[in-house]
């Protein structure tokens, strides 16, 4: 295959052109950060009042803006038509030298026009927010100048209404004084007869709290003492029942104990009788021919043995048999006993509910047959209330700050009456006793 170089002067160029932008780029990057100036920290904006007649005009901005128009299109020129390699060798480094001047005057050029926009459009920032300072300041002097105008006829207003206000309060006063003077004579009277009547009735309010406080403690010791016995009376059938349960067990262990001594007893007598009868036995055989003696012994103790390892052995089983027995019996005892006491709490604990439902309901019966008397919404009312076991109204005690509540809180109580009372003696016991606070709505 032919091969089809290049001639070496084109070679030459190529070379050359190449060395030469890289040593371009280079020099134009390291002129850029030696020129450009470090970032400076934001500065703060200040609003100044300008007269519109001294800012610059557009011709001016113009002008300015033209030296930059021209060095951005010299600076795209150069780029679109660089310079043109010189073939011959000896005139290369003059070449490089004019090169890199020109590309240095056109990134100052571009510094300079950079930094000459940047100034021109801040002095634009700043004309502009002096017109709309010196604009919103204009408007800010019209509204006061409109709320002085208003606050001004507002009092003139007023100090007139006031006058008029002032001569019909004096003419008022004249009349006022003259009806007065007529009427306190009968105030007077009717004064002293009300007087005299409030202190009646405070004095029987003072006698019906006194009697009724001492009805209520009265009341309240009797169901405390009531509380009490009832208490005593359930701790005293507890303590027999453990008393009961503590001998029953004490008897069972003084019947197993007598029994274990009695057999090991007869386990003795056996034995004694049993050596008793093979002496006799041993006497016996003696008497007669020593080696029969001697056979039947062997044979009678040996059958003495079995017989009363066939004693020993039935007695064990019966031992076992009873203190099996005896055990099933206690943890038959002790079961009866936790479920006895678990039914205790049981019953207990639905006692307590049952009278709580109790309460409960007729705390909403007073309430639906209350009379709220007017003007006391959000006034309370405490109320104590003893039963009796017909649900029947044994006593009330009601506290309130306002007279009225109170009255009608403690006639709510005893209209709503009787109260269904539950069937379980206890809960009944219970429910006999309620408190509760009503709010008027």
């Amino acid at each position: 295959m032919k091969q089809i170089q290049k001639p070496p002067f084109q070679q030459k160029a190529i070379a050359i052109g190449f060395t030469l932008g890289v040593h371009v780029i280079a020099v134009v990057g390291l002129l850029y950060l030696g020129l450009s100036k470090p970032p400076e920290p934001p500065k703060k904006l200040k609003t100044y009042l300008v007269d519109p007649s001294t800012l610059p005009q557009t011709e001016n901005t113009e002008t300015a803006t033209a030296p930059e128009q021209d060095s951005t299109q010299a600076t795209a020129k150069a780029a679109e038509n660089p310079a043109p390699t010189p073939e011959p060798q000896a005139k290369s480094s003059a070449a490089d030298a004019k090169q890199l001047a020109a590309l240095a005057a056109t990134v100052a050029a571009a510094e300079a026009a950079k930094h000459q926009a940047a100034l021109h459009a801040q002095k634009q920032a700043d004309a502009k927010a002096a017109i709309e300072a010196k604009h919103q300041a204009a408007l800010e002097a019209k509204k006061q100048a409109e709320v002085e105008a208003k606050h001004q006829a507002a009092e003139a207003q007023k100090q007139a209404a006031a006058e008029a206000k002032k001569q019909a309060a004096a003419d008022a006063k004249h009349q006022a004084t003259l009806e007065a003077q007529k009427q306190a004579v009968a105030d007077a009277r009717l004064k002293a007869a009300a007087e005299a009547k409030r202190q009646a009735a405070l004095q029987a309010k003072k006698q019906a709290d006194a009697d009724a406080k001492a009805k209520t403690a009265d009341e309240k010791r009797k169901a405390d003492a009531d509380v009490k016995h009832q208490a005593a009376l359930e701790a005293k059938k507890q303590a027999a029942a453990d008393a009961k349960a503590k001998a029953a067990d004490a008897k069972h262990k003084a019947d197993a104990d007598a029994k274990h001594q009695a057999a090991l007893e007869a386990k003795k007598q056996a034995a004694a009788d049993a050596k008793a009868k093979a002496a006799d036995a041993k006497h016996k055989a003696d008497a007669d021919a020593k080696k029969q003696a001697a056979a039947d012994a062997k044979a009678k103790a040996a059958d003495e043995k079995r017989k009363a390892d066939a004693d020993a052995k039935h007695q064990a089983a019966l031992e076992a048999k009873k203190q099996a027995a005896a055990d099933a019996k206690a943890k038959a005892d002790a079961d009866a006993k936790a479920q006895s006491t678990k039914d205790a709490a049981n019953k207990k604990a639905e006692a307590k509910h049952i009278a709580s439902t109790a309460k409960r309901d007729f705390q909403n019966k007073i309430k639906s047959v209350w009379d709220v008397p007017s003007g006391s919404t959000g006034k309370t009312a405490n109320v104590r209330v003893t039963l009796t076991a017909s649900g029947s109204v044994a006593s009330v005690l009601v506290s309130s700050s306002d007279p009225d509540v109170k009255a009608s809180v403690e006639a709510a109580v005893r209209r709503a009456a009787p109260y269904p009372m539950p069937s379980d003696p206890d809960a009944r016991h219970q429910a006999q006793i309620f408190s509760a606070t009503f709010t008027a709505k």
